[in-house]
């Protein structure tokens, strides 16, 4: 083996162990691992936080089944309506954007209906 095969991949630390180790432990693994999974994981990590706060934004408006807003006030709640987990599309045609539980339906004169869907 060379030498670069006895280092540790995260510290440098000489290996000691088994001729395939590559890190000498748990906390240089996960170390190791956490440092080439940060941009995927900040991504997820922000996507995730967007969609709380928009459902957040949704269950503090919309106290029961549903209920109509502004589009104006829900943006200047912070909603973002590029965010969502799922489309759903009526009959009739209409495209309400969900956010888990909570849906969005764009109306006309920027106004939204929201909804809450039961899934019992």
């Amino acid at each position: 083996m060379s030498e670069a095969e006895n280092q540790c991949l995260e510290w440098d630390d000489k290996l000691i162990g088994r001729a395939d180790k590559k890190l000498c432990s748990d906390q240089c693994r996960n170390s190791y691992n956490n440092k080439l999974n940060r941009d995927s994981n900040n991504l997820v990590r922000n996507v995730n936080h967007t969609l709380r706060k928009n459902r957040r934004i949704l269950t503090t408006i919309c106290k029961k089944d549903k209920a109509t807003t502004s589009k104006d006030k829900l943006l200047q709640a912070g909603y973002n309506f590029n965010y969502f987990t799922n489309t759903y599309v009526t009959k009739q045609g209409s495209v309400y954007h969900f956010v888990y539980d909570m849906g969005v339906l764009e109306l006309e004169s920027e106004k939204v209906l929201i909804v809450r869907r039961d899934d019992d």
